[in-house]
């Protein structure tokens, strides 16, 4: 199995984040550990490790530092959580906020508790569970490349609690119609994630409870 030095990962993150040696060895056990079970299941369709630092790592410490220092969320949920991101590497940025991990596949799920126990991260939970069934709610909730996303954004906008905020990575096509979807909600201008043309952070602050 390919292994990526610390060095070699730093490199590569470094148009989207600088992390400390702490959070760099974390990422070089997180990174070991998806390849080690993408190899048995499909976690995500990516298979290059170089190419997974970038679009998944990348990608979610650049939105997880915006999102930290835009919403100071003490509680996070990460909707559809799937191969942990972008949940695990806010969780790995702020050892201080609650991260809960929302995946209802049971498989997934079984991969992140066990990248949880690999990565040492007390802050985390995993909830193998439908966000349509979950009943607590948190500061913020991150979302990214999740299936059916047209239902999947109410479900989001339910777990946020009121003044809590949204964070989306989705397409920049996608944006006018999450903005329709969610009147409820105190949109930022998108912002675009680095290396890519199409895909983008969006952060909303929710104004108003469901349904009013």
């Amino acid at each position: 199995m390919p292994h990526v030095n610390a060095e070699k990962i730093a490199e590569l993150l470094r148009p989207f984040v600088v992390l400390d040696s702490r959070q760099l060895s974390a990422t070089s056990t997180y990174l070991d550990l998806l390849l080690k079970w993408n190899a048995k299941m499909n976690l995500t369709a990516v298979r290059v490790p170089e190419d997974m630092i970038t679009r998944h790592f990348g990608e979610s410490f650049f939105a997880a530092e915006k999102l930290l220092f835009w919403s100071k969320a003490v509680s996070v949920f990460d909707l559809g959580s799937g191969a942990g991101f972008p949940g695990l590497p806010l969780a790995i940025l702020a050892p201080e906020a609650q991260v809960t991990l929302l995946e209802a596949h049971g498989k997934k799920a079984a991969f992140l508790n066990e990248a949880v126990s690999a990565l040492q991260l007390s802050n985390v939970g995993v909830v193998r569970q439908r966000g349509e069934s979950y009943s607590a709610s948190a500061d913020l909730v991150t979302m990214r490349a999740v299936e059916a996303f047209a239902r999947s954004l109410p479900v989001a906008l339910h777990l946020a609690k009121v003044g809590g905020q949204l964070g989306l990575m989705i397409g920049a096509s996608q944006v006018s119609a999450a903005k329709a979807a969610a009147p409820g909600v105190v949109w930022e201008a998108a912002v675009r994630i680095p290396s890519s043309e199409s895909r983008v952070l969006l952060m909303g602050t929710k104004s108003i409870t469901v349904g009013q």
